[in-house]
Order: C-alpha cells, then sequence, then structure tokens
C-alpha cells in the first residue's frame, strides 16, 4: 500500500512555488499511483497553532502525480473558505497530504472512531429534498476536540444544511468511514530539502527571501 511521505509534500510545495514563478515545476521523486487523496494547506504565525488556509482532495482514485499538482494549487487558491494564499505567505506555510484508504460503509452514524476514521456523510434535506454530502479527514475531529455526535453536526452544516438537526435525521445519514496515511511538513523543512537535494535553496517571485 503507498503511504503518503516527504516527496509528496515537497512536489506540493514545488508546484506552488512554480505557480508564483510562472514556470514548470520539477519532475516528482515518488511513483505514480491511483489513490483518493488531499492536500492541506495551514499557516503558523509567531509560534501561534496552524490555522486552516486551504483543504481540497478527492475522494476518487486519482493518478498521485497529477492528484498532487492539481489539488496543491486547488486547495491553496481556490478553496471558496480563504482568499487565495499568496506568495508572501509561503514562509509560514506547512502542507500536510493525505492519501485515503479503507472505505466502509457504517453501520450507523455512529459506527466510527475519532482520530482513526475520517467520515463522508450523505442525506437529503427533508424540507426541500435536495441532497447533501461532506467529509471530514481523521485529523479533524480529534484536532477539534469533537464528539462524535459534535463532528456530524459539523459536517452536516459544512454540507450546506441549514435546517434543524435532528436525531432522526442522523439517523437517516448514510456513513462512509475510512482511514488514511498522512505527512506534513513545514516551509523551512522544505527548504532544507531542497538545499540538501538540489544544491540551492527555492527562489521565489513577491516572497521574502528564505533565512532558513
Amino acid at each position: 500500500m503507498v503511504s503518503a511521505n516527504r516527496e509528496m509534500v515537497v512536489y506540493c510545495f514545488d508546484n506552488l512555488v512554480a505557480h508564483y514563478n510562472s514556470e514548470e515545476a520539477p519532475p516528482p521523486a515518488f511513483d505514480a499511483g491511483q489513490h483518493p487523496l488531499f492536500v492541506t494547506w495551514k499557516k503558523v504565525v509567531n509560534g501561534s497553532e496552524p490555522r486552516l488556509r486551504g483543504c481540497i482532495g478527492t475522494l476518487e482514485a486519482r493518478c498521485l502525480i497529477n492528484g498532487f499538482k492539481d489539488y496543491a494549487l486547488t486547495s491553496a487558491l481556490n478553496d471558496r473558505r480563504f482568499p487565495p494564499i499568496q506568495a508572501k505567505e509561503l514562509p509560514f506555510l506547512e502542507c500536510s497530504v493525505s492519501i485515503l484508504t479503507d472505505f466502509e460503509i457504517a453501520n450507523n452514524y455512529l459506527d466510527w472512531e475519532v482520530g482513526r476514521h475520517g467520515i463522508i456523510i450523505e442525506f437529503t434535506d427533508p424540507d426541500r429534498n435536495t441532497r447533501h454530502s461532506a467529509t471530514y479527514l481523521p485529523e479533524v475531529a480529534a484536532s477539534e476536540g469533537w464528539t462524535k455526535v459534535e463532528a456530524l453536526n459539523s459536517l452536516m452544516r459544512k454540507a450546506g444544511y441549514t435546517g434543524t438537526i435532528t436525531e432522526s435525521l442522523r439517523k437517516r445519514i448514510r456513513l462512509t468511514r475510512y482511514q488514511s496515511t498522512k505527512f506534513a511538513m513545514h516551509y523551512s523543512d522544505y527548504v532544507t530539502y531542497v538545499r540538501a537535494n538540489r544544491g540551492s535553496a527555492p527562489s521565489i517571485n513577491g516572497a521574502r527571501p528564505a533565512n532558513y
């Protein structure tokens, strides 16, 4: 089984740097494969807790090389919840990649473990007869300190549902659980990697020089 690794995160940083420099990213140092995947960007300022700056991926299997290239940029520049990441923010960024595995239909909406499983929910608005779906990666509920019900309620809102959340509605949810492997790297570690493997630190148009 393919696991998330350092080279995949480096490739995501490479593609974002290449975007700002209007150039092609170096070729990836990992093999192609087909898996669902996510790319997450967070921003760390003055030692504070990392704040989410973008997270987008796919629940369908994608070629890892094309998938990480596409979603590194999509999550950084086109997550509708946030303004696009600017080049000057790069020194403060942390990037993580997730490869999703072990998809299982749950017996009910509580049939999963916080910290172990990501969840996908699908349900119909009983008043408007509209379909809703959304997912949280395995680390989300644990990092927020949520119970299963709190995570589910939050995910229903993320899915766009604005009505009253009732126990009967929760029981009608189709829940799929899954697991993932994850690898995270701060920009300073990316700079160290590039220096060690390519001989010089990355240069970014519009960003302050790296001092690492």
